[in-house]
């Protein structure tokens, strides 16, 4: 007989049937015996499990009672006598402990632990927990018991979790993890491997995300720090935040048919050559033997659709996620190209450029520099002509053959017209018409609906019958695919040509609200269903398309559109632009990206023919650029439309002017008269933070535009981050970290991820200056979520070293390590030079402080040579030429030093950057203190806690020299020499320090 505690309480017969146990009285004696099988249990734990810790008068009479009632239901089930035994001590149940679930569980949990294998102690785990089948001991009084159990059930679940990871499950697990971890939120083991599976997944900022949620819960709640596995998975997440290995390849909605021998040779050219061009005339199949051959390549694949652009270089930098800069603290942009080839210098990667034909000449200059500069790229071309280049390779795609062909047909056939068999001789002569063309196949197909295939033969007969037979040249097929377009365009009904014609406006598809309202035609849900049953549009993911070249007949034959379709991308744009201000950010990003196409067909369009439409669309579509980080997008746009509008404003219209002129890659127009045109609040509030970033900007016109911030809650919160720059570059550390706070709570109310992680990010400087590393860590922590939920690699990478080097002053020298590795490797596979150099210095950092002097010259160099950015490569260079300084002391090379630490103090200088010069005055002060000159060594170091305002707690360099100065002149003497230096004023102070021009800048 089974028996079985772990869930509802059952006794079973050897055949399975179930035996009547009674009340729950009985039951939950039986769970007790059960619990102890083979053991005597006593009658006193007997009470207490059956009535806890105020048992009835008359107990252990009952207890006797129930023991009688109990072997009875057990013997009239088919249980032997004596089942249930009776010893002085107590009660026994006589049978074998692995006849109970509860100690087949046991047993069973044992094994899976001592199971070297992670699969078979997955499955080992799987067979216990499948034993339980709800709470255990059925409700029982005895609640020790039932929670011993409940926790060895939970325990086994995440030794399971564990298994699962470690074969490599992470997606598989999430949605149980998020199961269990919502029934036990303050267990850390289980929110630590959710983390882990959602890292594992590539959702490092979900992991992220996660961690903020436990770690604030576990301070509410518990009072208590995450423990260190979370710590660990965090970390881990932190390390892992770059995007996934690149998959961006289209999902075909039809299998390939007749094209296993192209393929082939495809595979083995893309073996053999770094560049190969799918040749061939349209429709003969082109894009989708190249989709197939990228689906089954293994490692980084990027398919680029270059049909509906004139912008080559843009387009493939936005393809393969690549930002221009940071939306933190981006730098000057660089030119599409540069950035590509930074982008992709280590990466082995497939990129495949899609109808190249019309852009040929572009894409062969833009291919040969790639090639040349990016040793592990390939390039997988579709075009009508070949791109030209040494080394190219030549895959021609022709016609199928007359068996494929006919698949072809039968297949689209069956799709448009279940249940009708074309006639075999009339799907011949329809093939052999179409010269095996794809496209053309499709397009006959789809018109099974309305007629028969022999109809669709002798049409199409009489369509070609001046068409050449036998072989035919590239040009002649082109023909035929023309033909067959415009043979499918006449049978259309006049409503289906009004809105094909009218549809080939979408240069990137469309949704059904944008058709309707673009198009104006009625009924357009019914029409479009009716193009997409005769292959003239295609339906996917909720979007409509048509293939370009369809597009392209359907254009020149339709309605112009172009004036509805601007003036409807200017209406999604303009609202969409406050959700990019809030709570709603990531859900106007994605619809803005998704319209991205047709956005910039509207620039295209209205900047010559609606300029005014233009000058707003440029406005409205500003934050969206800078926050994908591809600013340089709007210059040619911006060049277009001042070049249509002239020096002066339309009226109404001064705010869109000067964004354009910002935009604008070169211009003689004056813009503070322009400014001077109002007085009214920005309707646009960035406008004053891309002036900032401009080479044009002036002191006296960012005055004019900070005087306009308006008084909504997002310019103001803004304007809070403004503030807390220019007092923090003034050494007023106090009053920034308290804009900066105030920044941050305008942020967070109205849920702005760009606002917070920018706030986060100072606040948390300021935190590490004051030694509180955990509060950093928390800022620090947040900040880098922010960035990712934003999909900004670039900034995160660049908040990975600010973290490394607060964990670096903590002392947590490994973990700095690890992040500053991490960041490294993120901005490379970002092509981001100026945080490359950064993590680099950090490298370099790590080397100098244990003693590897000449590791730490080559970090150095190295990174010096990638901090050229002139906007906020400063910084950057700063820190360099002082880890220079530190370094070159600590060989003894003390002249070396001085010249190092003056370099980092005139590029502060140049920057009015007084926590940069206040870094260099404290290596100024070591190289003092290496001299003996120990009260100017004094000195310097309070003219740097003056400049910077505050001291920087745990800074091991400054300590050093603080130490060493006082132990051989002595505290008071420091002290007085110290507190002169910090209350000497700015210019003075750096007079002092040996640099003869100092101006603080505006």
């Amino acid at each position: 007989m089974q028996f079985a505690i772990l869930g509802p309480v059952e006794a079973r017969r050897p055949d399975g049937s179930l035996v009547a146990l009674g009340g729950p009285q009985l039951r939950g004696l039986l769970a007790l015996l059960a619990l102890d099988a083979g053991r005597v249990v006593s009658a006193g734990r007997l009470i207490d499990g059956l009535h806890g810790d105020h048992p009835p008068e008359g107990a252990a009479e009952a207890l006797q009672s129930q023991v009688s009632r109990l072997r009875r239901r057990l013997r009239d089930g088919g249980a032997p006598d004596g089942l249930v035994e009776f010893t002085s001590a107590g009660y026994r149940l006589a049978v074998d402990p692995q006849d109970v679930d509860v100690h087949r569980f046991e047993r069973l949990i044992t094994r899976a632990r001592e199971t070297p294998d992670p699969a078979a102690a997955h499955a080992l785990f799987a067979e216990a927990l499948a034993l339980w089948r709800g709470p255990a001991l059925d409700g029982l009084a005895d609640a020790p018991s039932a929670a011993r159990l409940a926790e060895l059930s939970l325990a086994a679940a995440e030794d399971q979790v564990e298994a699962g990871l470690a074969l490599g499950r992470h997606e598989q697990l999430v949605a149980e993890l998020r199961e269990l971890t919502g029934a036990h939120p303050l267990r850390e083991r289980l929110t630590g491997q959710l983390m882990r599976a959602l890292t594992g997944s590539g959702r490092s900022a979900e992991a992220l995300a996660v961690f903020a949620e436990i770690r604030e819960r576990l301070a509410d709640e518990l009072g208590a720090e995450p423990a260190a596995e979370l710590t660990d998975a965090h970390m881990a997440a932190l390390r892992t935040a770059a995007p996934a290995p690149l998959r961006r390849v289209p999902v075909p909605l039809t299998g390939l048919i007749g094209r296993a021998g192209e393929l082939g040779r495809l595979a083995e050219a893309l073996r053999d050559s770094r560049l190969v061009t799918l040749t061939g005339p349209g429709g003969a199949g082109k894009t989708r033997l190249a989709v197939e051959a990228a689906a089954g390549r293994a490692g980084e694949v990027c398919f680029v659709e270059l049909a509906a652009t004139t912008e080559m270089a843009r387009t493939v930098l936005a393809a393969l996620g690549l930002r221009e800069q940071g939306v933190l603290v981006p730098g000057a942009a660089p030119e599409p190209a540069d950035r590509l080839a930074t982008g992709l210098a280590d990466r082995p990667l497939l990129l495949v450029l899609d109808n190249c034909e019309h852009v040929v000449a572009e894409v062969a200059l833009l291919v040969r520099r790639l090639l040349g500069e990016c040793a592990g790229l390939r390039v997988l071309a579709t075009s009508r002509e070949a791109l030209g280049l040494t080394g190219e390779t030549l895959v021609p795609v022709g016609a199928l053959s007359a068996e494929a062909a006919e698949l072809l047909f039968a297949e689209r056939a069956t799709a448009v017209a279940p249940g009708v068999v074309p006639d075999p001789a009339a799907v011949t002569r329809i093939c052999a018409a179409l010269d095996g063309l794809p496209l053309a196949i499709e397009l006959a197909a789809g018109r099974l609906r309305s007629m028969s295939a022999d109809d669709v033969a002798a049409r199409l007969d009489d369509r070609f019958r001046l068409l050449s037979r036998g072989e035919r040249t590239a040009e002649e097929r082109h023909r035929t695919l023309r033909g067959v377009v415009e043979w499918s365009w006449n049978l259309l009904e006049p409503e289906e040509r009004l809105l094909a014609g009218r549809f080939a406006v979408f240069a990137g598809g469309a949704r059904l609200g944008a058709v309707e309202r673009v198009c104006a035609v009625p009924d357009a849900d019914v029409i479009l269903t009716g193009l997409v049953e005769k292959s003239l549009v295609e339906f996917d993911g909720g979007r409509y398309r048509m293939l370009e070249t369809i597009r392209a007949f359907c254009r020149d034959h339709g309605d112009d559109r172009r004036a509805a379709h601007a003036r409807y991308f200017l209406d999604l744009a303009r609202a969409a632009e406050p959700k990019l201000r809030g709570a709603d950010q990531l859900t106007a990003l994605a619809e803005l990206t998704t319209e991205h196409a047709d956005l910039h067909a509207a620039l295209r369009w209205s900047v010559t023919e609606a300029p005014e439409t233009a000058l707003r669309l440029i406005a409205a579509l500003t934050w969206y650029w800078w926050l994908r980080g591809l600013r340089s997008e709007a210059a040619p746009f911006a060049d277009a439309v001042l070049a249509a509008v002239g020096p002066e404003p339309p009226p109404g219209l001064s705010e869109e002017y000067v964004l354009c002129l910002i935009h604008a890659s070169a211009t003689d127009v004056d813009i503070e008269p322009i400014l001077r045109m109002s007085e009214e609040p920005l309707q646009h509030p960035y406008l004053f933070l891309l002036w900032a970033f401009s080479p044009r900007s002036k002191a006296k016109e960012g005055e004019r535009l900070t005087a306009r911030i308006g008084p909504d809650a997002w310019s103001q919160a803004f304007a809070r981050i403004g503030d807390g720059l220019g007092a923090q570059y003034r050494g007023r550390v106090t009053e920034a970290e308290s804009h900066f706070s105030a920044a941050l709570d305008g942020f967070r109310v109205l849920g702005d991820r760009w606002g917070q992680a920018s706030a986060l990010e100072k606040l948390a400087e300021f935190a590490d200056w004051r030694g509180d590393h955990p509060r950093f860590r928390e800022l620090m922590d947040e900040s880098i979520r922010l960035a990712l939920e934003l999909g900004a690699v670039e900034d995160t990478a660049d908040l990975l070293c600010r973290r490394a080097e607060g964990l670096l002053q903590a002392g947590n020298v490994e973990a700095a390590r690890a992040d500053y590795e991490a960041a490294a490797e993120q901005a490379r596979a970002a092509g981001t030079p100026l945080t490359l150099a950064r993590a680099r210095g950090g490298l370099g950092e790590l080397a100098r402080r244990s003693g590897e002097l000449a590791a730490a010259r080559r970090w150095y160099g190295s990174a010096l040579g990638l901090a050229v950015d002139p906007v906020t490569g400063g910084e950057t260079r700063i820190h360099l030429y002082t880890g220079f300084g530190w370094t070159a002391a600590a060989e003894g090379n003390l002249d070396e030093a001085t010249e190092s630490h003056q370099e980092a103090l005139a590029t502060a200088i140049e920057y009015a950057n007084l926590p940069g010069a206040a870094q260099a005055v404290e290596g100024l002060a070591g190289v003092l203190a290496g001299r003996g000159e120990d009260e100017r060594a004094a000195f310097l170091l309070g003219v740097a806690v003056g400049l910077r305002g505050a001291p920087v707690i745990g800074d091991l360099d400054v300590d050093a020299v603080t130490a060493r100065v006082t132990a051989r002149i002595g505290a008071a003497r420091y002290d007085e020499a110290f507190e002169r230096g910090r209350e000497t004023p700015p210019e003075q102070a750096i007079r002092a320090s040996g640099q003869r021009r100092f101006t603080l800048g505006s």
